[in-house]
């Protein structure tokens, strides 16, 4: 009986020996969760020691690679600000610090550099290919209204007093003036004259543009009668045209007269036929286009010529 009772005992303590280990298990994981922490902790806390110069020119670099500024380290309080609440203060990165670093950032840069100039040249081609292509139907739509006023003249048998070219301002209609317009030292128009403005007229009346009528004498050094300077009398002669095209239909808000004298000569004066061929009026139909594209018109002109 005794025997059986200490053997009950001892198996009764046998069981409360594996109760008293089970128990005890815990301290276990519970000194693993401790160990983890405490690394957790250590691995932030030298996270916290990063170079803050490194850090805030590789996010700087990264955040203008991608187009938008950043605010890391702009003087804002941040994780990294420094002990008692001040704010952590951002040195250059010293160009021996970290070659790799410095290589990548190079390259960010010099991505974005190229990026940028292939946008720019790509923005500048499709510009130029726009103008181009503005300057070519302008003048395709001049170079019609040239061809129904020379129809409109040779009817009329005066082609031979009209000359056509187009520049910078537009298509520039030439009417030699010398004893077909105008009399010497007069503005008042000629029945040629006005024969020669009633066939530009309509072409004229059914465009958009303006039209600017220019006077000109020649470079003959012989005092003008009838007007105190050349100057006056090449304006009158500007002025009789416009006034005899608004007769015409043309509003007078489309119309501009300007004079020249003898400063704007159509050939070099040293030329014999500068006496006649310089003495004219210019009508020019100016072109609605930018400056830009304007600009082109002279060689879209000479290509189309050429074709």
């Amino acid at each position: 009986m005794s025997h059986k009772s200490g053997k009950s005992r001892k198996k009764h303590g046998g069981g409360h020996a594996e109760e008293h280990e089970n128990h005890e298990r815990w301290l276990v994981s519970y000194a693993d969760m401790l160990t983890l922490l405490f690394v957790l902790f250590v691995v932030l806390f030298s996270m916290s020691q990063v170079d803050t110069r490194k850090f805030a020119k590789l996010a700087d670099g990264l955040a203008e690679g991608f187009g938008s500024p950043t605010v890391a380290f702009s003087g804002k309080t941040s994780a990294m600000e420094g002990a008692g609440g001040q704010e952590a203060t951002v040195l250059p990165l010293d160009s021996g610090a970290n070659p790799g670093l410095q290589n990548e950032l190079a390259k960010t840069n010099t991505i974005k550099d190229k990026e940028i100039a292939d946008a720019v040249a790509a923005a500048a081609r499709a510009k130029a290919s726009r103008n181009a292509a503005a300057a070519v139907k302008e003048v395709e739509n001049l170079r019609k209204a040239q061809e129904q006023i020379t129809a409109a003249l040779i009817k009329a048998k005066l082609e031979q007093s009209v000359r056509f070219h187009i520049n910078q301002r537009g298509l520039v209609i030439t009417v030699v003036s010398s004893e077909v317009v105008f009399a010497g030292d007069r503005a008042e128009l000629l029945t040629a004259g006005r024969k020669i403005l009633d066939a530009i007229a309509p072409t004229l009346r059914t465009l958009p543009n303006d039209i600017q009528v220019d006077g000109h004498t020649n470079q003959l050094k012989v005092p003008t009668r009838n007007y105190p300077s050349a100057w006056e009398l090449s304006t009158a002669r500007a002025s009789v045209v416009v006034r005899h095209l608004n007769g015409k239909g043309l509003p007078a808000t489309r119309l501009t007269a300007a004079g020249y004298a003898g400063t704007r000569p159509l050939i070099d004066p040293a030329d014999p036929r500068s006496v006649t061929m310089n003495r004219r009026v210019d009508i020019v139909v100016l072109s609605n286009l930018p400056a830009d594209q304007r600009a082109l018109l002279p060689s879209a002109a000479g290509a189309e010529s050429h074709s």
